[in-house]
Order: C-alpha cells, then sequence, then structure tokens
C-alpha cells in the first residue's frame, strides 16, 4: 500500500497531468470544439507523458534530496537510489531513517551516561584527593606557625602528613594503573605459575594486618598438587591481594576469610570467602566502580585508594576472565573469579 508521500506525489502528478491534456485538447480543437477520437487519443497520450515525465522530474528531485541527506548522515546511497519502484525506495529511505533515529538515541543516551558517569568520577576524584592534601597541609601549616620548635608535635604532624601523602601516593598510583588497564596500554605477561603457591606467599604478607581485628586467613584445604594458571602472575596477585585486604576491611572482629579453588573444565575458579557484614543488593550493581565505598567512613579510616575492587575487575577482563560476587547482609560475601589452566604439565 503507498505511503502518503507516494499518494500525494501520484496525485499531484496525475491532476496536473489531467490539466495539461485537457488544456491540449482544447489548443488542439481551438476552431472545432467537437469530439473527436484523434484528438482524443492524442490527449490521452500527452497526459501519459504528462505523468510519466512529473513522476520522473519529482523521482529525480526527491531523490537528490535522499542522497544529500544520506551523505550528511554519511550513509552509503547507491543501493538505495538505484533501486527500480519508487514506493519501495521510500519506505525503505523511512526504513532506514528509523534505525538511524534508534540509533542516535540510543548513543545519546550512552553519552547522557557517561557525562553523568563523568562528572560523579571528578567529583569522586576531587573529594578523595583533597581530603588527604588538605591534612598534608594543615600539618605543614600547624609546624610553620611554631609547632616545629616541640619535638613531640614535629614528630607526631610529621607522621601524619607521611600518612596522607601515602594515601595520595594509593590514589594515583591505581588511577594510573586503572587508566593503563582501560586504554589497552599495560601488557600483561602471561606465565604459568602455582596459584596455591601464590595465595599462601599473599597470606604470609597479610597476617599482620588481618591480626589487627582477630582475623584468620586460611586455605580451605591442604592441596598436595600443584594447581598450574596462565595467567600475569603479578596482576593475579594484587587481584587476590586487594579481595583479601577487602575482606579484612569488611570483616567481623575474630572472623575468618577464606580461601579456597575449584576446578571446572579450563578453568580454574579461585574463591575468596568471608563471613563479614555483606553486601546489600542495592550496593552490588556499583560494587565495581571507582571510588564506590560500601561503607565511607570504614574504608577511609582504613586508608587505601579506594580503587582496589575496580583495578581487580579491570585486571580480570584484561585477562577475558570473569569475576562474580555472591553476598549475604549479615552473614558474608564470596567473590570469585576464573583463570585458565595451564597446558604445562
Amino acid at each position: 500500500m503507498p505511503s502518503n508521500n507516494n499518494f500525494n506525489s501520484y496525485k499531484f502528478s496525475l491532476l496536473s497531468s489531467l490539466y495539461i491534456a485537457i488544456g491540449s485538447y482544447f489548443v488542439i480543437n481551438y476552431n472545432d470544439l467537437s469530439i473527436s477520437i484523434e484528438s482524443v487519443l492524442v490527449s490521452f497520450i500527452i497526459f501519459v507523458l504528462s505523468f510519466l515525465i512529473l513522476q520522473l522530474r519529482l523521482r529525480k528531485l526527491f531523490f537528490e534530496r535522499v542522497r544529500q541527506i544520506y551523505k550528511d548522515l554519511e550513509f552509503e546511497t547507491d543501493s538505495l537510489i538505484q533501486t527500480s519502484v519508487i514506493d519501495s525506495d521510500i519506505n525503505s529511505f523511512a526504513k532506514d531513517l528509523g534505525e538511524f533515529v534508534k540509533l542516535k538515541r540510543t548513543e545519546i543516551e550512552t553519552l547522557k551516561k557517561e557525562d553523568l558517569y563523568r562528572k560523579e568520577f571528578v567529583g569522586n576524584v576531587a573529594h578523595e584527593l583533597k581530603t588527604p592534601l588538605f591534612s598534608v597541609q594543615g600539618y605543614i601549616s600547624n609546624l610553620l606557625d611554631g609547632a616545629m620548635d616541640d619535638k613531640e608535635l614535629l614528630k607526631k604532624y610529621l607522621k601524619r602528613a607521611e600518612k596522607s601523602v601515602d594515601r595520595l601516593t594509593y590514589i594515583i598510583k591505581d588511577l594510573d594503573l586503572i587508566t593503563q588497564l582501560e586504554s589497552s596500554t599495560l601488557k600483561l605477561e602471561v606465565t604459568s605459575f602455582d596459584i596455591v603457591k601464590l595465595a599462601n606467599e599473599i597470606i604470609e604478607d597479610l597476617e599482620i594486618s588481618a591480626s589487627k581485628k582477630n582475623i584468620k586467613i586460611i586455605i580451605n584445604k591442604k592441596y598436595d598438587n600443584e594447581i598450574l594458571v596462565e595467567a600475569d602472575r603479578n596482576r593475579i596477585e594484587q587481584v587476590i591481594t586487594n579481595l583479601i585486604t577487602n575482606s579484612i576491611n569488611y570483616g567481623s572482629e575474630k572472623g575468618t576469610t577464606e580461601i579456597s579453588f575449584e576446578s571446572k573444565e579450563e578453568k580454574i575458579i579461585v574463591k575468596v570467602n568471608d563471613n563479614g557484614e555483606g553486601i546489600t543488593e542495592e550496593n552490588m550493581p556499583r560494587l565495581f566502580q571507582r571510588f564506590f565505598r560500601v561503607d565511607i567512613s570504614r574504608s577511609r579510616s582504613q586508608g587505601g585508594s579506594g580503587l582496589g575492587l575496580a583495578i581487580v575487575k579491570h585486571i580480570i577482563d584484561a585477562h577475558n576472565e570473569n569475576i562474580y560476587v555472591q553476598s549475604t547482609v549479615g552473614i558474608g560475601s564470596e567473590f570469585s573469579f576464573s583463570l585458565k589452566k595451564s597446558k604445562v604439565l
């Protein structure tokens, strides 16, 4: 069924051709207005020719405009312009234009979300940097105002300033790492290594910080054989360290953080479980966003950059692997991620 635009073009061509045919009839029979077969036949031929010429002209004008629109929209026009039937051409154009509008609407919505995320991210960065910077500024100002003459205050303020500078360093280093991961400029050094041995080394390094909260870090059982995986050892060390540190920061006093390994076909699943406070469903979707904190007051008091889980997600993504989270409020959380099994025997 022809569209309204096609119907209007036909109507215009028909009426114009009819006027031309009638006019030509009267011109031919100027001296004799009696009806003759020859005059009617000539007028009919003129009507048909006029209709075809008008349709072709309208078609040309329409598709010149279509071609320009497609050019403006950076479309490939040849396949559309060369179709033979006007109605199908117009419908094809309308369909393509509808798809284009849908695509642009999606892009606009995406850009709006990205802009909102950018504003939120810039605000978070400013806030995270502002706190330690103001602390350093305050301690230095107090020292310059005379506190430096008191040796006890001097030592105390310098230690606090050093702690704030350390936090600034963590933030900047982690932001630099995330930037490299997102821009794919960080090259992974994939090797074969024993994931159980790596986990034991990390546990030894974190025992002191865990002991401050009476939290035990354990491996669920003794693994007699090596569990070899193919990955960047340093980056996976960072992943496990960040997950265990996170479990310590949010874990319960006298709690336990347990690491386990599960074999699934060509993958090894590494799991980090804790019996801490858990994560609400409301916070789950934003868990891996930069600077997002489930408990702002507690996590900031523990130090760090606030980028730990975001880095974990980026590193696992860089390995083309997956990370999963299961959590129940008041019971605890489980973070797990997959790694490729090593083919080394």
